[in-house]
């Protein structure tokens, strides 16, 4: 159990961006800093549990943060956390059940997430859920969700969208924060949906469980989903202020789709943007902007509201 908490906590370090995990490795006796290996360590202590990934998308951390909020919470399986966006060498094989988790985007996944999807090899009824997170509707999300993985081969045995703070900034723009989400009955709902996965986890049985009928509402039922050329063109082209930018190269680490160059200050292939304001909200020095939203309207992490109900 102690392995266990250290895990949790190079993970959380992860997130916030510390680069010390190395000092946990040396405690442990482990030689290379890969919080992977300490993950594979706490496996083998831990052979009775199942082992599973959650594979996430988050473009400022609300997903990642629910992701963690799982996986510390969680009975009976000892999660990894592979983040689509950057890591890579997945081996499914490894891993008893999978979750795929990822922010509303337009109504539907985002576009990156759509691509990993579909260089995943096809499964053989491999038991999956599928998390959302959202800040003013949830749309088809899960829906959609479930039938890319679906036809990948995958069984998804559980599925729920969580109401987190808006991190779009035209909705931000316009007011439209969710600065309190989410509310008492989100959350409540939430564990709710995290005790069910336990359930499940537990049941002895998972491999012979029958797939999840995922409800969404009326009202997000008959939400259109846009396509993601439809989020480039609301965003319009983007520009950067000389006199802001240090050319520290965020917006390109940042960047899912590879759409961001540098020379020295960014240079934008619109051809490859999918209108995700990563690069926008990710500025440390706001120096990003569009012809309708300058200086205002960022969402770079997770604000304190958000991190203290999902801690």
């Amino acid at each position: 159990m102690h392995l266990q908490k250290l895990v949790r906590i190079v993970v959380q370090f992860d997130f916030l961006q510390i680069e010390n995990a190395n000092f946990f490795a040396h405690i442990l006796g482990i030689n290379k800093y890969c919080t992977r290996q300490i993950k594979e360590v706490t496996l083998l202590l831990n052979e009775g549990a199942m082992k599973g990934v959650i594979c996430y998308y988050s473009a400022t951390g609300n997903t990642k943060l629910a992701c963690l909020y799982i996986v510390n919470h969680a009975k009976g399986v000892i999660f990894d956390l592979f983040n689509i966006a950057k890591d890579d060498g997945l081996n499914l094989g490894l891993y008893d059940v999978v979750g795929f988790a990822a922010p509303t985007d337009f109504m539907g996944p985002p576009f990156i997430v759509k691509m990993f999807i579909d260089g995943i090899a096809v499964q053989n009824d491999k038991p999956a859920f599928v998390i959302s997170t959202y800040g003013f509707y949830s749309g088809k999300t899960l829906i959609i969700f479930k039938d890319w993985i679906s036809k990948k081969g995958f069984k998804v045995i559980a599925g729920h969208s969580l109401h987190t703070p808006e991190n779009y900034p035209p909705m931000i723009v316009k007011g439209m924060k969710s600065e309190h989400a989410p509310g008492l009955k989100a959350l409540n709902k939430f564990n709710d949906f995290i005790l069910e996965l336990n359930s499940l986890f537990n049941s002895g049985h998972i491999d012979e469980l029958a797939e999840a009928k995922l409800s969404i509402g009326i009202m997000n039922s008959l939400s259109p989903v846009y396509p993601r050329t439809k989020a480039r063109v609301d965003m319009g082209n983007k520009y950067v202020d000389d006199s802001l930018c240090s050319e520290c190269g965020t917006c390109k680490t940042v960047c899912p789709y590879g759409a961001i160059r540098l020379d020295p200050k960014p240079v934008f292939n619109m051809d490859k943007c999918y209108g995700c304001w990563s690069c926008f909200n990710h500025c440390p020095n706001k120096a990003i902007y569009t012809e309708k939203i300058r200086n205002k309207g960022h969402y770079p992490k997770p604000i304190e509201k958000l991190r203290e109900k999902l801690k």
